[in-house]
């Protein structure tokens, strides 16, 4: 029972130091700091583009009425 509940609380401070509660995943300088969020914030932006050309969904329509060519011309 002892090991178990070792192994338990070993665990949780585990899962709680990578979720950001007891070591923080951003600087502590302002500057640093809104820099980082600007560089995840445009990573979380361009994730819709990468899933989008993941599944091909980034391609033109067939079912459209304009006919695209898609050569060079």
């Amino acid at each position: 029972m002892v090991r178990k509940l070792i192994l338990g609380v070993f665990a949780v401070t585990a899962l709680a130091a990578n979720s950001g509660c007891l070591l923080n995943q951003y600087s502590s300088n302002p500057d640093e700091r809104m820099q980082q969020l600007l560089y995840q914030s445009e990573d979380l932006r361009q994730i819709k583009n990468e899933w989008r050309r993941f599944w091909f969904n980034d391609q033109p329509s067939h079912l459209t009425p304009e006919r695209i060519h898609g050569g060079i011309i």
